[in-house]
């Protein structure tokens, strides 16, 4: 996948970035909610009772693209890896998610805003995971 970086505006990214955290502090403060995008898969996925706000949750992922596609036009995508790669990529995020117990979005946001140790060990591990992964591909393989 490349972004296109010829559209790249510091003000939408301001948005997002704010809009994200918002979204994040009203979840903590209105339900107590940490917002881990895979815990609240996995709780949706393994039936928990409060499947509903979960739901909700993700129906918002889901549907942001199209309520951002009325106002302003969707970024231009090209994915240059391979099937494969995408799905062998997807399951060493999964596996590393389930060890870290817990996502980007809940480490990275939420768990680094609470100042935990643990949180920023996990981003920690997460982006250089990511910068020596980008490199091997990139320049090795």
């Amino acid at each position: 996948m490349q972004i296109d970086y010829a559209n790249f505006t510091p003000l939408a990214s301001f948005a997002g970035g704010a809009l994200i955290g918002l979204s994040a502090g009203l979840l903590i403060l209105l339900a107590g909610k940490i917002a881990g995008i895979a815990g609240i898969l996995g709780g949706l996925v393994n039936k928990s009772p409060d499947r509903t706000w979960r739901a909700l949750f993700v129906l918002g992922l889901l549907i942001s693209p199209w309520v951002w596609q009325l106002f302003a036009p969707l970024p231009s995508l090209t994915m240059v890896t391979s099937i494969p790669g995408l799905i062998i990529a997807g399951l060493l995020v999964g596996i590393g998610t389930r060890y870290a117990n817990g996502c980007t979005s809940g480490h990275g946001i939420c768990g680094l805003s609470r100042f935990s140790l643990r949180s920023l060990i996990a981003v920690l591990a997460f982006m250089s995971s990511g910068f020596v992964s980008v490199y091997l591909i990139k320049h090795i393989l």
